[in-house]
């Protein structure tokens, strides 16, 4: 572990956090209210430390189904779509109520990849990003799932919010992305049921191998798997940017980060 990469983590000055459904839901499909209340705690105060915090939230789907009392996610498009749009206007209320609490304004911001790939539609995405920073706000951003789709002619998903954390990272030229899990980090195999499993606590280069130690998908509420968050690593190490993986169970983690302790998997260059 070098303790330059973790000093340059602590120094960072813009930070996106991204929060995966798993995070911000219990396993029995409903919302973790009092994790939801700690997350936002800090980062309001990391916003009065005087750093400007991005917020990408995983959760739509999952606190739609909640609301709807589903068992099983929608199997259609459009199924998928309707229980977003609940979810999405249910997730930003608990957010503005929770954030409102510790005297911070939360500025929704939901996303298509099609916004990205035109430079005009992604000129003022990055100007509404910058406005919203400029101002104290903390924008709290989500693919706008309920009207996104993947299809051959018509491609606007990003395919999952750890790809959205990258590239909103990028876009807004993001010190540090911290990506919360349910694992305390990146693993030479799975801690869930390998007893000795061992911690990668800094990683320079991602290979094929550590492709292949990645394996499995999301769960039943999100789409993200480990995999998917080594893609955004990978991501933000060719921006020369550094990307730490850390548990979200405790959303203190993300102090611990930014006081350069060692703790979870600092991706870095």
């Amino acid at each position: 572990m070098t303790k330059t990469a973790r000093k340059r983590a602590a120094e960072s000055k813009r930070i996106v956090v991204k929060v995966g459904t798993s995070t911000i839901m219990y396993p029995n499909g409903t919302v973790n209210l009092q994790r939801l209340d700690r997350l936002t705690f800090v980062l309001s105060d990391l916003n009065n430390q005087g750093k400007e915090v991005i917020l990408v939230s995983s959760g739509a789907i999952g606190v739609g189904m909640n609301r709807l009392h589903l068992q099983e996610r929608p199997q259609t498009i459009p199924g998928q779509q309707a229980v977003a749009a609940v979810g999405q206007s249910e997730l930003m209320s608990l957010y503005s109520q929770f954030f409102h609490t510790y005297g911070k304004t939360p500025g929704q911001i939901l996303m298509t990849r099609d916004i990205i790939e035109f430079p005009e539609s992604r000129e003022n995405a990055i100007n509404t990003f910058n406005a919203l920073l400029e101002t104290g706000v903390i924008p709290i951003v989500n693919e706008n799932d309920s009207v996104s789709v993947e299809e051959l002619d018509h491609l606007t998903k990003f395919g999952d919010n750890d790809q959205l954390s990258a590239i909103v990272s990028e876009i807004t030229d993001a010190d540090l992305l911290i990506m919360l899990t349910d694992v305390d980090g990146f693993y030479d195999k799975n801690p869930l049921t390998h007893e000795d499993a061992s911690l990668f606590k800094e990683i320079s280069q991602l290979t094929d191998q550590h492709y292949a130690l990645a394996g499995g998908n999301g769960s039943r509420f999100g789409t993200g798997g480990m995999a998917t968050k080594l893609k955004a690593a990978h991501h933000m190490m060719q921006l020369e940017k550094q990307m730490a993986l850390a548990n979200g169970k405790e959303p203190a983690v993300i102090l611990d980060i930014i006081n350069g302790t060692e703790i979870g998997t600092l991706f870095t260059t």
